[in-house]
């Protein structure tokens, strides 16, 4: 999808097409209708915080706004930009209706997020004739007609050549590659278009002279496999040539569910006990309401620390049954905290949950091996953590005023 987000609030806002829009902003920065029933907008120089940017619309990214930008240093390249805050509902709402109206097209999707598919073209009716590109078309068409939005399409061999080529025209592209084009179109783009080559590696390979795809294509295979490993090394190599076996794949379980949060303002354990224990109890309950929502219960829960040095720091435990209860994650994710020198202020707090199963296979019943008639049959005991009604909290809550009824 193009811009997700951000052609999303378009819809809702038409009038700011054609404006530099960033989303990444909260509750407060939400629109203002006038009386004259004209909407008032914040500006992005008003904004105060330690907010990142989701995303942004094309005309902000020309002025080099983008994703994963702090929202302050965006305000000095693109002052008068408007601000609006994320609503991930809306969000959710829309991925649902563009990736029903993919499958009424072609049925073969892998789900790769909120914002992002492939799909298997390789049975559709007339795809191999014309290198895809009428099923391509036919693609964006629906999406466009089910949500109002535009997509960009690549239609290749394979999904690594597939995820290079739908960025290559944005927005509303449709790219057409076949392996012969892969020498002009893709050789001459820089190493890190290839996903999964990430800014260390693109640094390193900057640093041996490798810039382009077409330089990963040309290296040694073995100065590859020497400077990056065995795997990682060779899959470069493979991954310059367009080589990539991997299948679409219609479904895979989660490995984990998270949920975190970025803070306006660097919080101590101690001093700001009362405000991390309420943002901690509230990231606990709403992962407990991911898990119980979306059918899993977990049996390892972890909490990721982002210091004011940028250190990152993760601890985990694993439970003894499976859970998906809030005071169960809050009390575990608790005694993790007590694993971790908190003596310096967080910029980030979150809460993981591991070790998934689906709560329907967790509960099915388990079955009886045969048994003489004398013997006494004995079931396995079922271990999930039933949702219970009360917390026990440790680290980060206010301390307790115990000094009623004392007598001196």
């Amino acid at each position: 999808m193009d811009a997700f987000y951000a052609s999303v609030e378009l819809l809702r806002y038409p009038e700011l097409r054609g404006r530099p829009v960033v989303i990444g902003g909260g509750r407060r920065h939400q629109p203002v209708l006038r009386a004259d029933g004209t909407r008032a907008f914040a500006a992005l120089r008003d904004y105060a915080g330690r907010g990142v940017i989701t995303t942004s619309t094309y005309e902000a990214r020309a002025l080099g706004v983008h994703s994963g930008m702090g929202v302050m240093k965006a305000a000095l390249l693109a002052p008068d930009a408007v601000l609006l805050p994320i609503d991930f509902d809306e969000y959710r709402r829309y991925s649902k209706q563009f990736k029903a109206a993919v499958r009424e097209v072609a049925p073969l999707v892998e789900d790769r997020g909120i914002d992002e598919i492939y799909i298997d073209l390789s049975a559709h009716p007339g795809a191999q004739t014309d290198g895809g590109r009428a099923a391509g078309q036919q693609l964006r068409d629906a999406v466009f007609a089910a949500t109002g939005l535009s997509c960009s399409v690549g239609v290749t061999p394979n999904k690594l050549l597939s995820k290079i080529a739908s960025d290559l025209e944005k927005p509303g592209g449709l790219t057409i590659l076949a392996d012969a084009d892969i020498a002009t179109r893709i050789w001459p783009l820089a190493a890190k278009k290839i996903n999964g080559i990430g800014p260390k590696a693109t640094l390193k390979l900057a640093e041996l002279g490798l810039h382009t795809i077409g330089d990963l294509a040309a290296a040694d295979p073995q100065f590859l496999i020497q400077q990056f490993g065995k795997s990682h090394g060779a899959w470069m190599h493979a991954a310059a040539h367009g080589r990539d076996e991997r299948p679409v794949v219609t479904y895979s379980e989660p490995k984990s569910i998270s949920r975190e949060t970025t803070f306006d303002r660097d919080l101590h354990a101690v001093r700001d006990r009362t405000t991390l224990g309420a943002i901690f109890t509230e990231l606990c309950v709403q992962l407990a309401g991911d898990l119980q929502r979306k059918g899993y219960a977990s049996k390892t829960i972890g909490i990721k620390l982002r210091f004011d040095d940028f250190r990152s720091v993760t601890r985990d435990v694993t439970l003894p049954a499976h859970t998906m209860d809030a005071p169960v994650i809050r009390h575990a994710a608790g005694s993790c905290l007590k694993r971790v020198d908190l003596s310096r202020r967080l910029r980030l707090l979150g809460v993981r949950a591991g070790a998934l199963v689906k709560l329907a296979d967790l509960l099915a019943p388990q079955p009886t091996p045969p048994v003489q008639t004398d013997a006494p049959v004995r079931r396995a005991p079922l271990t999930v953590q039933a949702p219970t009604t009360s917390y026990n909290l440790t680290l980060f809550d206010p301390p307790q005023d115990n000094t009623a009824g004392c007598r001196r």
